[in-house]
């Protein structure tokens, strides 16, 4: 059986674990965070890009062509 001075330790250690992880996934989550927000700005973009497309096309409608494969 283990004397509290060893169990104290114990519990030491798993905290260090512990915060180490949270640490971790802190920065993971910051990274996706950063992430996240460059992709909706990309979307942003691309949506405001076909916005522009189409209302400078609006007169003239692109032709439908059928895919090479036919």
């Amino acid at each position: 059986m283990k004397n509290t001075e060893d169990r104290f330790m114990d519990i030491e250690i798993k905290v260090a674990y512990q915060e180490d992880l949270v640490e971790a996934l802190n920065q993971r989550i910051h990274e996706q965070q950063q992430q996240i927000d460059k992709l909706e700005q990309l979307c942003l973009s691309l949506a405001q890009h076909v916005r522009n497309l189409s209302q400078n096309n609006s007169g003239n409608q692109l032709p439908h062509e059928r895919p090479p494969h036919y």
